[in-house]
């Protein structure tokens, strides 16, 4: 089994028989006493979120998670559905479990992360920075660019990001996946 020490941000524990993933840690050292290690959790199978602390050394149980590729195929009533790029096997995971799903574009590579005792989903990560083409934007007004104005601009998933003036429909634009921002355009 692992201890405190082994503590770092995406670590999956379980607590109480649910799956948390650690956030944010850290760890408090007094004088007279032993020092503590501290996380931020949020669930993974349900929607909470949990700060626990641990004496230095205690004993926690990791979770065994592998991150597997797989591609999006369609979204129905029943949820996402992806395909496993080297077995073309198919799972469907509920909206709750998927990143970003707003960005969402059919054919686009994925990781799902596998728990690794039930071999069940336990989530969908997006990359990072994804591609994506501006289909409908308002048009810039000419010399208003003394300040950063933004100007709502819908992509090709349906979704709606706030982009610089200079954009315009029909371009390519990169965005951050984690915050849902602009990040450059691309050529």
């Amino acid at each position: 089994m692992a201890t405190t020490a082994d503590m770092r941000s995406g670590l999956i524990l379980k607590i109480d028989g649910n799956l948390y993933t650690v956030i944010e840690f850290g760890q408090n050292k007094t004088a007279r006493a032993a020092a503590k290690v501290w996380a931020k959790m949020k669930g993974v199978d349900n929607s909470r979120t949990l700060e626990i602390t641990w004496n230095s050394g205690e004993t926690i149980y990791p979770v065994r998670v592998e991150k597997k590729a797989y591609q999006y195929l369609y979204k129905d009533d029943t949820g996402y559905s992806f395909m496993d790029n080297e077995t073309f096997e198919q799972v469907t995971v509920a909206e709750s479990m998927v990143d970003a799903p707003q960005f969402l574009k059919e054919g686009q590579e994925v990781s799902v992360l596998i728990n690794g005792e039930t071999d069940l989903p336990m989530g969908v990560e997006l990359p990072d920075k994804i591609v994506l083409m501006v289909t409908y934007s308002e048009p810039g007004i000419k010399g208003d660019t003394a300040t950063r104005t933004l100007k709502p601009a819908t992509v090709e998933t349906g979704a709606t990001v706030n982009v610089p003036l200079f954009v315009n429909e029909g371009e390519m634009i990169r965005i951050n996946t984690k915050s849902g921002e602009y990040v450059e355009r691309v050529k």
